[in-house]
């Protein structure tokens, strides 16, 4: 049995709040320790009953996608197909909205929205133990966006917790329009394993919930900087605005974020960073 008409899901940015690396398999895989928030901008997949399986792009990151046959999206909706053996396609739309390689899951939030859609288009039980094994082996960040809300995530994107509420955020994002590569930056990475992060239950306000990830922060953001040192001047440019609480690279950039007090001032200064820098990509957004 097959849905009749269209699914929409959306595939929001995913931020690392913190990210810390603290240790290394045998296998090489590093294990992690992060915050992820999602927020309320991100790209979108549509998915529309076929008889077969295909993928279109929209959007304006829609040139610098690679061929349909090369993207995590089609080969998320292929596993799934094959993993359940169902007869029925799907012609996939996914509308670019976040840049490439950026550090805010993109890829991954687009594979795990299309594991979402085809699970709702094809009736099948997303909380299916094959749902969860086809996440993981398409990317550590995928299990994480395919849940669809803040938590934790450790070991090499397996390990899923529940965080408790958290203040409503306002941010800043921006990519400066270079691409990083997330094993290049692991590779330099030359850091110290860090700690596991022992995350309050609840936070008294906005500026305790500040307060404690002032405490933590990205392993991977001194050793990206090496690698693209444009990432060193956006976040000097976020620290030099009003009002930013932290300025801090979220995942293996290039994409930072400022935190700052509400949406007026994620506004204003979105707007005064676009002017002054018009080839960086910036955005306010929030989290709620």
């Amino acid at each position: 049995m097959v849905a009749e008409t269209p699914i929409v899901d959306a595939a929001p940015a995913k931020v690392n709040l913190y990210l810390h690396v603290t240790g290394k398999r045998a296998d090489g895989y590093h294990l992690l320790d992060s915050l992820v928030v999602l927020a309320d901008i991100g790209d979108q997949i549509t998915a529309t009953p076929s008889d077969t399986l295909s993928l279109n792009y929209t959007g304006p990151f829609a040139k610098g996608l690679p061929p349909a046959q090369s993207n995590l999206v089609l080969h998320a909706a292929e596993r799934l197909k094959d993993a359940f053996g169902v007869s029925a396609g799907a012609a996939l739309t996914l509308d670019k909205v976040l840049p490439m390689a950026s550090g805010i899951g993109g890829g991954s939030a687009d594979a795990a929205a299309t594991l979402r859609a085809l699970c709702t288009l094809w009736h099948l039980d997303i909380t299916h133990p094959k749902v969860a094994d086809l996440a993981l082996s398409l990317g550590a960040d995928v299990p994480v966006c395919l849940r669809g809300q803040s938590a934790i995530m450790r070991g090499i994107g397996e390990d899923i917790r529940p965080v408790g509420h958290l203040p409503p955020l306002n941010l800043i994002l921006i990519n400066p329009g270079v691409e990083v590569s997330t094993p290049a930056v692991f590779k330099a990475r030359t850091s110290a394993f860090s700690n596991l992060v022992e995350i309050p239950g609840t936070f008294s306000d906005a500026s305790a919930f500040h307060a404690f990830l002032k405490v933590t922060q990205n392993d991977l953001e001194p050793p990206a900087i090496g690698l693209q040192p444009i990432i060193g001047d956006i976040l000097e440019a976020l620290r030099a605005l009003p009002g930013v609480a932290l300025a801090r690279m979220s995942g293996s950039g290039a994409t930072c974020f400022g935190i700052v007090k509400n949406a007026d001032a994620a506004h204003a200064g979105a707007q005064a960073l676009s002017a002054s820098h018009p080839t960086w990509w910036v955005q306010a957004t929030s989290v709620k």
